[in-house]
């Protein structure tokens, strides 16, 4: 728990003036509460007896004294609760920005394993709660610790029985409120998980929401995602049964206290070692001392679901990601664009290798097309060289430099990728071209849309390059979408090109104008082509068929269909015009 509390504590640095001054109005507001009581017992004692006439001629001078007490009261109050929230607020947005920061940080494989729904919900509802504790957690802690405190000492010199059963009681109240505690951590923990569980089912059927309709299943997503949301009311209801015993005992226990004051006050007033007026003191004390510990008591329920978020956010923060850059990492300068795979294997995790033993170079501004049955790991092949993921055996060189020893900022941007699922932001088509490229010129942009030939259809719309592509690009078609994808590769300027099945879902016509836009973009850059359709590479400078995670042919085209093996065949179903499922 120290751990996380450190972590916590360490999002204050940033606004320590304003968290200082927080708590010197907490202090001067607490003094002052503690005060009114102890200056009403010396108007009662030692003025109210002196006669009207010295009363008339110094109450007006304790009423003005009182008037600005609480007038100091009202700047401390509002001090508190605007500039108290507005740090922790700032503190809200400095952790979802690093936990942002963070997830942009973390490897492919941390998105394999991960719902991007729960994601949002750590980044979005789990950090309101821990605004919340940050404001009113020193805050509470400050104020109801010294006003118990405080009205405990004083109520000490008022009667010491009385206060002795008001501390047993007291005692009983917090060994309660502890045990309940856990329970309510385990249950506000559980909250968080299954929020975030309906988070990720409708993220999961909005964002799939044209496959939902297409297959007529609006029914099975709503059965699913009322599955969700049953399992999260359930949790619901078990943290406010214990809410519920907590509260409920809490107030058992406050009343208790009333009742235990009220006959030991009788018994003192009748035995004569209590005066009513002390008593009368003592119960607006009593009021003092117990609202705090109230305080503290509903201020463990917003502990517990700030921590519960808090420890969700560092389970995040605290993940390495896989792929960093070395401590002696250089950037790549001036590439040429050779690359070599030496001897490399690959599995995810502890499962069944990929990759085995893949060896093969591809000269600079040459052409290798990799082609064979789906799941043989052409595509892993491919990320292993932006590093996406990290070789399990063997080495990736490009010019001689292992990929592993170069800086991830300069081998990214050495690399450009054109894949088949095309992700457009949400946002105009200007922007979405000059994604590739931030900072590019507006005759650069229009340069990338011409070599890409989507130029003369963005002209066509009413808005230009202004127009909105809408969510994911929705509002173009799949081939519109590819050249926007092509164009931001253009702008890219890469010595090296990966081509994953960039053509394999469009029509003919569609094929056309992309391929066109492709061989543009592969001149004079060192390319790899996952192919689909046998037909687009047969200009390949080399050609490799890769089954079950290793190359079984290598050659050129004509050399691979001479020697009658699995890409000739492949290549003749094509001819054909057969579609060879699962490839």
């Amino acid at each position: 728990m120290m751990h996380i509390l450190k972590k916590f504590i360490r999002y204050y640095r940033p606004y320590r003036r304003l968290f200082y001054i927080d708590m010197i109005c907490a202090l001067t507001l607490c003094a002052i509460d503690l005060a009114f009581p102890q200056i009403l017992n010396l108007l009662v004692k030692d003025l109210f007896p002196r006669g009207p006439e010295t009363i008339l001629r110094v109450i007006w001078f304790v009423g003005a004294g009182l008037l600005a007490m609480y007038a100091l009261r009202y700047c401390c109050q509002y001090y508190i609760t605007t500039w108290g929230h507005v740090m922790g607020a700032r503190m809200e947005s400095d952790m979802r920005q690093d936990l942002f920061n963070h997830y942009q940080r973390l490897s492919f494989s941390y998105y394999d394993r991960n719902n991007t729904g729960e994601m949002m919900s750590k980044l979005v509802s789990d950090l309101f709660d821990i605004s919340e504790l940050a404001h009113h957690g020193p805050e509470n802690i400050v104020i109801s610790t010294l006003k118990i405190v405080g009205a405990f000492v004083i109520l000490m010199f008022i009667n010491v029985q009385m206060t002795l059963i008001l501390l047993a009681v007291t005692i009983l109240m917090t060994v309660f409120s502890i045990r309940k505690n856990r329970r309510m951590h385990a249950i506000f923990l559980d909250n968080r998980r299954k929020i975030a569980g309906v988070n990720a089912r409708l993220q999961d059927s909005l964002s799939g929401i044209r496959i939902v309709k297409s297959f007529a299943n609006e029914e099975l997503e709503r059965r699913k995602f009322s599955r969700s949301n049953l399992q999260f009311l359930d949790s619901k209801v078990s943290s406010y049964r214990v809410m519920g015993s907590f509260h409920a005992g809490n107030g058992f226990f406050q009343g208790l206290l009333y009742v235990a004051i009220l006959t030991s006050g009788g018994w003192a007033v009748a035995h004569g070692s209590l005066d009513p007026a002390e008593l009368a003191i003592y119960a607006l004390y009593i009021g003092i001392f117990i609202n705090p510990v109230d305080v503290l008591i509903n201020f463990t329920e917003q502990f517990q679901r700030g921590y519960s978020g808090f420890k969700r956010f560092l389970e995040v923060v605290e993940t390495v990601p896989e792929i960093v850059d070395r401590p002696d990492a250089h950037p790549l300068e001036n590439v040429r664009g050779d690359i070599t795979f030496d001897h490399v294997s690959f599995r995810y995790d502890e499962s069944t290798p990929v990759l085995r033993d893949i060896t093969f170079t591809v000269p600079a501004g040459r052409t290798l097309a990799l082609v064979g049955p789906s799941g043989g790991g052409k595509t892993t092949l491919c990320s292993l060289l932006p590093r996406f993921y990290d070789v399990t055996d063997g080495r990736i060189l490009i010019d001689h430099t292992d990929v592993r020893e170069a800086t991830l900022d300069s081998l990214r941007s050495t690399i450009g990728i054109v894949q088949q699922d095309i992700y457009l932001f949400s946002g105009t088509l200007r922007e979405n071209i000059a994604y590739g490229k931030p900072g590019a010129t507006e005759e650069e942009i229009i340069e990338a849309a011409k070599k890409a030939n989507i130029h003369d259809f963005i002209l066509s719309l009413p808005d230009g390059y202004d127009t909105d592509a809408g969510e994911r690009g929705v509002r173009l078609s799949g081939g519109q979408k590819q050249r926007i994808s092509i164009a931001r590769v253009f702008l890219k300027n890469p010595r090296i090109l990966i081509l994953d099945e960039a053509t394999s879902a469009l029509d003919n016509e569609s094929e056309r104008h992309i391929q066109a836009a492709l061989e543009k973009l592969s001149e004079g850059r060192t390319t790899i082509v996952i192919a689909h359709r046998l037909s687009t590479i047969r200009n390949a400078d080399e050609i490799a068929v890769i089954d079950r995670g290793a190359i079984t042919e290598r050659g050129a085209h004509a050399e691979l269909l001479e020697r009658e093996g699995i890409y000739a065949r492949y290549y003749r179903m094509q001819f054909e015009g057969l579609d060879e499922l699962g490839y």
